[in-house]
């Protein structure tokens, strides 16, 4: 009908009002163009909020998990070493190594997996991000730099908030400070003779949404050297 009529006026293509019409038609359209910019807007917004890197975090729970239960397993198989349950046979008895599998603190474990999920995988990915952002070029100097800062800033802060963490979890906040000055600077040295070539290894070669599983990985066996340094 609007192809016969030409327009809603009929045959003519007459317009009493063409003023207020166009008027109408001119708020309209501004109207329209401002809540579409407005919904572009709110949705770019939402585009560039903060999103948690659940990928990151599920991967460092799941590896501090895999090195809690290591260092859990070590723990108990050198009890039982000094203990000498074994059997005439040369091997454990059944008893003994059923308690090796049984006798699992679960509570320590989800502290880690809890530390790792929450708390570190979130935060060294966004620590690596933030790396990347001011330092993109893989150059030696902003190698040497990211491995002097990940030493300086990253490894105190992880020493710093782990301790605190499984005293938190433990209820000993009040035995905190004497944690830090036992253990916290021994660890720290020891620390740096371990994850300075790993970290050259993270920046150098191993891409940015793989860093967290890969330092992660280090973790593993850097509480598996822990707990054989501890024990001697």
């Amino acid at each position: 009908m609007d192809a016969i009529g030409g327009g809603i006026y009929g045959l003519w293509n007459w317009n009493p009002f063409p003023e207020k019409s166009n008027s109408f038609r001119s708020r309209r359209r501004q109207r329209i163009e401002s809540n579409s910019g407005s919904l572009g807007s709110a949705n770019a917004a939402r585009g560039t909020g903060y999103r948690f890197p659940l990928k990151q975090a599920v991967t460092a729970g799941s590896l501090a998990l895999a090195g809690d239960t290591i260092a859990q397993l070590r723990e108990r198989w050198r009890r039982a070493n000094k203990q000498r349950s074994i059997s005439d046979s040369g091997s454990y008895s059944e008893d003994v190594l059923w308690n090796h599998l049984s006798d699992h603190d679960w509570l320590r474990a989800l502290r880690m997996t809890s530390y790792g999920f929450l708390l570190y995988g979130p935060g060294s990915y966004a620590w690596y991000q933030c790396l990347d952002h001011f330092m993109p070029q893989p150059t030696a100097k902003n190698i040497i730099l990211k491995v002097i800062l990940n030493q300086v800033v990253l490894g105190p802060s992880v020493i710093a908030v782990v301790f605190a963490w499984n005293n938190l979890w433990l209820g000993k906040l009040s035995e905190l400070p004497e944690k830090y000055r036992k253990d916290a600077f021994r660890t720290l040295l020891s620390g740096f003779r371990f994850w300075i070539p790993v970290s050259v290894l993270n920046f150098w070669v191993v891409p940015l949404q793989a860093r967290v599983a890969f330092m992660s990985m280090g973790s593993i066996f850097w509480n598996f050297c822990l707990s054989s340094t501890m024990s001697k």
